[in-house]
């Protein structure tokens, strides 16, 4: 479009302006309408794959301009120059913005534009009257992205050179950058290649982090950056090599993102952390119950090196199996969040370490309460077998070994690694479709022994919810277990829910009317109970007393008398 013809018809219309939702699917040779304002789309030419550009865009096409009666206004095409412009900033007629929106690369189409998305009812005279609907023949050639990363348009991101693969820096990585930043002016005030930062800490200033987080390895852009990203109201003064930003300054940023170290929490407390320093192969990960080969060097916080297994001879690589205690907790729980060839490092805060007491190690003696480090590859592993390669006999076995194991940990206190035995246990059996007669009543008894034993774990975890969901499910298969109705009734009464924690109880009583424990939960209930009305009782008496404070009503009379009635009745 030349001079005359890339003037928008005036920002009023840009915000009337009724973009599409998805672009139209057309056929070569169909005509569509896209939106509600009369613009038509007709397909010439397929574009290729399936990605259309976006507004702030810069796309580049060739097109031919004409009236309804076949008159040529204007043509890149025969100037041999195709048009560059931004898509959706109102560098264009209103058709244009709405319709190229809805092209593929390489796509040709015609749009027909009504006036009121063109020049209006002023037309652009000479060679286009008041009130002309237009044609252009369009093929759109190219694009480059250009995004607003916060949707805010302080930052606008145009990508100079694509990235690898499809992931993006999280906030916890450790990425490394090339970067040259610019005044408007384009006086450079600093400069680094090879700069490595965490992506929350971010570096130099805000607009690095926002930014790296949308980009992909090997992914260079530039940057357009508002005040409030770069320096704001106050600017910056010059230091050591960098110059100084001055107030209320936009900033140009040539960002390039090189690579980065994935850092992720290994557990929900933030106390184990990992940071992979070489990627592993493929997508497998030891579960848990593999036995796992490793190299690894464990070091305290001032370098003291404590431990080193695997470096110095191949044939001597550390080995253990997951799950079973043979490591600290937390070296255990980050092996099984790692690939084939992975190399991490560890940073694992005592509670999931050597606790509150010294440690003695081969090279050194780990202090009490300390936070330690493990530089650790993951060779090679052999995965426990998963219940799905096993078959009906193998499922039933694995599911009564796991619950012995599990009754082992429960007698040694360790409820929540009993917990995890008695989950796999029932995991091997859940699903007996295949199970012969005699397998299933095996398999049901199974599931019970554990579900009842897992309750008695969450009991003791202080996971009550947890533990009637358990007891209820065994009630579901057996609704006459009193051990099932007396847990769920120790669950109640934690949750309180002391009506529901009652009819536990006497339905246990009626079937058991001699059991000790659920003799003695009763009157552990009745207690509670008691307590509970004390409190109720106080509570109503308070509130009725401070209400006959306020003046003599009528109404408090009876009120207050119900309330002293209570007081008696709880005594009583």
């Amino acid at each position: 479009m030349d001079e005359d013809f890339d003037i928008p018809a005036g920002d009023e219309m840009m915000n009337d302006l009724d973009l599409p939702d998805e672009s139209p699917v057309l056929k070569v040779g169909e005509e569509k309408e896209i939106g509600k304002q009369g613009l038509k789309k007709k397909l010439l030419k397929e574009g290729e794959g399936w990605d259309t550009p976006d507004n702030g865009d810069e796309v580049e096409v060739h097109y031919t301009g004409t009236l309804l009666d076949g008159t040529q206004f204007d043509s890149s095409r025969d100037r041999g120059d195709p048009f560059k412009f931004t898509l959706g900033q109102g560098q264009v007629i209103k058709g244009w913005d709405l319709g190229i929106k809805t092209m593929k690369k390489g796509e040709n189409a015609i749009f027909t534009i009504p006036a009121e998305l063109a020049y209006g009812a002023s037309g652009s005279p000479p060679t286009i009257p008041p009130d002309a609907t237009l044609q252009f023949d369009v093929e759109l050639l190219s694009w480059t992205s250009v995004k607003d990363i916060c949707k805010d348009g302080g930052i606008f991101k145009k990508i100079l050179v694509a990235g690898d693969k499809w992931e993006n820096p999280k906030d916890l990585d450790e990425v490394l950058v090339n970067y040259e930043a610019r005044l408007e002016d384009g006086t450079v005030v600093a400069k680094s290649d090879g700069v490595e930062f965490t992506v929350k800490e971010g570096h130099f200033c805000p607009a690095l982090s926002k930014a790296v987080k949308t980009m992909k390895k090997g992914e260079k852009v530039l940057l357009t950056v508002k005040p409030q990203y770069g320096f704001g109201e106050k600017g910056k003064p010059a230091s050591g090599s960098e110059g100084a930003v001055p107030p209320n300054a936009a900033l140009e940023v040539t960002l390039e993102l090189v690579s980065w170290k994935t850092v992720s929490e290994v557990t929900d407390d933030k106390k184990v952390i990992k940071k992979i320093l070489k990627e592993g192969e493929g997508y497998e990960r030891p579960n848990d119950g593999s036995t796992v080969k490793v190299k690894l060097i464990g070091k305290l916080q001032d370098g003291t090196i404590f431990t080193r297994k695997g470096h110095d001879n191949e044939d001597e690589l550390f080995e253990f199996k997951t799950d079973e205690e043979q490591v600290i907790d937390g070296l255990d729980k980050a092996v099984i969040s790692m690939k084939k060839g992975e190399v991490a490092l560890l940073t694992i805060a005592p509670e999931y370490a050597f606790g509150s007491s010294e440690s003695k190690q081969e090279l050194a003696v780990v202090p009490p309460n300390s936070t330690v480090y493990y530089e650790i590859e993951l060779v090679s592993f052999v995965k426990d077998k998963e219940s799905w390669d096993m078959n009906t006999e193998e499922k039933i076995e694995a599911a009564g070994k796991k619950k012995e194991e599990g009754n082992a940990l429960f007698k040694a206190g360790k409820y929540a690694r009993a917990a995890k035995r008695y989950e796999k246990a029932v995991k091997y059996i859940e699903y007996d479709t295949s199970f012969s007669d005699e397998e299933k009543k095996q398999a049901k008894a199974l599931k019970v022994a554990c579900n009842l034993n897992n309750a008695a774990c969450k009991l003791k975890l202080k996971e009550y919810k947890e533990a009637e969901k358990l007891c209820t499910k065994v009630l579901e298969a057996d609704s006459r277990n009193v051990k099932a109705l007396y847990r769920r009734a120790q669950a109640y009464i934690q949750l309180a829910d002391l009506d529901l924690a009652e009819l536990d109880v006497k339905k246990a009583l009626e079937i058991d009317p001699e059991n000790r424990d659920v003799k003695i939960e009763y009157k552990t209930l009745k207690e509670k109970m008691r307590e509970f009305n004390k409190k109720e009782a106080k509570f109503y008496g308070n509130m009725f007393a401070k209400m006959t404070k306020l003046g003599p009503l009528d109404s408090n009379k009876s009120e207050t008398k119900e309330a002293e009635q209570m007081s008696i009745d709880s005594k009583a």
